[in-house]
């Protein structure tokens, strides 16, 4: 940033988010450029006669606009006729703009769509819809359109009401050339530190799922384990079943205990009760057929059990009472916590669990019990385990650290650049 130049002369833009720019640029609302309308949608927008896989029209949802980036270029459902009909439909090559959901994010689609008014659009825009979208990609026209810690408000009016920087024609080619040819050569270094994440993912991953099955020494004699996807194990390794592992227990009536979740990702953790957001699942007045689940105990979500959704808490507290609950029969905690959360065993809960909703297979409580565990036979080796398991994988969690710090960085710096050149803060022609 700090090779490039700044303007000869520069004057006030009057508006804030915007600061000085170049003497000879100028200052408009986008009203003045086009008019903002607001999408539409058939109602109930649920109502099966209005999709249609094979439909001209794609439907966009917010979480279509989320996945994409710049430019719309799929969506998961298409409309029919009917419901096309209905909506507010764009041309390949538009512009619009979130309202709700991810506010504030803009898209320029690369296919015939639908919005809902859920989004605004720009009929008529008699501007450089590219240069319009890197105003607002930079999510500094809305400074002052929504109060601090709360989400935007944004709608025709107020998007129609923003202040954006004018430059003439021959400037805004040259800077959608800068910050095209700039952003392209930071995302491609955004994308490789990504990659080296999932490599270094995977191979935290390895490094468990050896451990877990193979031990330790690399001399030991080994066995055959019987099941195809964990191959030998060592000899002196013991082969129990979940049934002689695990203990069921059920106890309720704690409603004074704080309420716990069972993640896929982070396994038992203490629930957000004020985050809605993380709240998807009701929360009743009535806790009390709630099940307690002890420190060092194992909760598992049988709904999410193939998902890996399951593991040994660190707290104690209440959990659902759709869940299990079990103690640990002379298995060390946190040995039984590493390896079965460890990928190697996944395969057997999805293999034990049925159901015709996708995300919502029930675990079959009988098929659990017959699902095979591999133990070493003293506490002092599973403790070995686990102690070289946390060791590894804090360095593997560091480096991943480290890149993930990369990318912020990078990120933070493709947004200055756009901000500094988009507003004429830099000059790059």
């Amino acid at each position: 940033m700090n090779k490039l130049e700044k303007y000869t002369s520069y004057k006030d833009s009057g508006v804030e988010w915007i600061g000085e720019i170049p003497e000879h640029w100028t200052v408009k609302r986008v009203k003045i450029l086009s008019r903002v309308k607001r999408g539409a949608s058939p109602r109930p927008i649920d109502d099966p006669r209005y999709f249609d896989d094979n439909g001209e029209f794609a439907w966009v949802r917010i979480a279509d606009v989320t996945a994409n980036n710049h430019y719309l270029k799929n969506t998961v459902q298409k409309l029919s006729k009917l419901g096309a009909s209905l909506s507010v439909k764009l041309q390949p090559n538009e512009l619009f703009l979130s309202i709700a959901g991810s506010v504030g994010k803009p898209m320029i689609s690369n296919i015939k769509c639908c919005i809902h008014d859920g989004f605004v659009y720009f009929p008529e825009l008699k501007f450089n819809k590219e240069f319009l979208y890197r105003v607002f990609e930079t999510g500094r026209p809305y400074v002052g359109l929504g109060k601090t810690g709360t989400q935007l408000n944004l709608n025709t009016d107020s998007v129609g009401g923003i202040s954006i920087p004018i430059p003439p024609k021959d400037e805004i080619d040259a800077i959608l050339y800068f910050i095209n040819n700039k952003t392209s050569q930071i995302d491609n270094a955004i994308s490789q530190k990504e990659k080296l994440i999932e490599l270094l993912k995977e191979q935290k991953q390895i490094t468990i799922n050896e451990a877990v099955t193979k031990g330790l020494d690399k001399d030991v004699e080994l066995k055959n384990s019987g099941v195809e996807w964990i191959g030998e194990i060592p000899k002196h390794w013991k082969v129990s079943k979940l049934g002689t592992c695990l203990k069921p227990i059920s106890i309720k009536n704690r409603t004074e205990l704080p309420l716990l979740s069972v993640t896929r990702e982070q396994g038992v953790i203490l629930r957000d009760v004020d985050n809605t957001d993380s709240n998807h699942n009701f929360i009743p007045d009535d806790l009390s057929p709630y099940k307690m689940v002890e420190k060092g105990q194992f909760a598992m979500n049988k709904m999410k059990a193939w998902q890996g959704s399951y593991g040994i808490s660190d707290y104690t507290g209440i959990v659902s009472p759709a869940y299990y609950i079990f103690e640990l029969n002379g298995i060390e905690p946190t040995f039984f916590h590493k390896a079965i959360r460890s990928s190697v065993y996944v395969p057997f809960f999805i293999k034990a669990s049925d159901g015709v909703r996708i995300g919502q297979w029930d675990l079959s409580k009988s098929r659990m019990k017959e699902i095979p565990f591999y133990i070493p036979p003293t506490k002092e080796e599973q403790l070995q385990i686990v102690e070289y398991i946390e060791a590894q994988t804090s360095k593997i969690d560091k480096a991943i650290n480290l890149q993930q710090n990369y990318i912020t960085k990078l990120k933070e710096y493709k947004a200055s650049l756009i901000d500094s050149v988009v507003t004429g803060k830099v000059r790059v022609v």
